[in-house]
């Protein structure tokens, strides 16, 4: 039987609800120059991924010329950080379940599309920062979500095998990420089915099925 023995996490959407602030800092960026995006297209299109992948699309798909993308992407840091000191701060289920799970002795990851001062920003606003014994970035892998490099690393971080992973995610891209790295699964709607109730449940179902 395969034991899970980590739970590797996915922050926007999953344990931080930053889907409008990287969307609302983004098209401030862009609309400075022309280039503002719906949120329907920002949702079906762009979410979860890193956003100089998101303005390579842009220029492919609308023109949006390259010269601009270290600027914008400059930009799009600096008001997302803005939002992110207003608006983010602890949930408290989170922090009781990531506590609880450490102290079952789960190791605990997270891997984020996200660039590495967004992440590091984010999770220790939320207070949760210190619980995880690895923590990645978009930075710190050679190809971002969906490939499944960040997973495959961060279980190796782990000293891990993926079989005994259990990834939660929330995303298209995040979710085939998860299943190329032969991980668990545990897909959530929004941060707030992150739960230690099921979680644990979720462990529950997935060693039994693996008898």
């Amino acid at each position: 039987m395969a034991k899970i023995k980590a739970v590797i996490f996915d922050m926007d959407g999953v344990l931080i609800d930053a889907k409008d602030w990287h969307y609302e800092a983004l098209n401030r960026a862009l609309s400075l120059f022309g280039f503002p995006i719906s949120r329907y297209d920002h949702l079906v299109a762009y979410d979860g991924l890193p956003t100089l992948k998101k303005l390579e699309m842009l220029s492919l798909e609308r023109g949006l010329p390259k010269d601009l993308h270290p600027f914008i992407n400059e930009l799009k840091q600096i008001y997302t950080m803005q939002l992110v000191h207003t608006h983010c701060k602890p949930i408290f289920q989170h922090e009781y379940a990531l506590s609880k799970l450490s102290a079952m002795k789960y190791q605990l990851g997270l891997a984020s599309n996200a660039v590495r001062n967004s992440v590091r920003t984010m999770l220790k606003k939320a207070n949760i920062y210190d619980y995880f014994d690895v923590v990645l970035s978009n930075q710190d892998v050679t190809r971002a979500k969906p490939d499944p490099e960040i997973y495959k690393k961060a279980i190796t971080s782990l000293n891990l095998m993926p079989e005994q992973c259990l990834v939660i995610e929330d995303n298209d891209k995040g979710i085939k990420a998860a299943r190329a790295a032969k991980a668990h699964l545990m897909v959530v709607n929004d941060v707030y089915d992150v739960t230690l109730t099921n979680i644990l449940n979720h462990i529950k179902r997935t060693e039994s099925e693996a008898v």
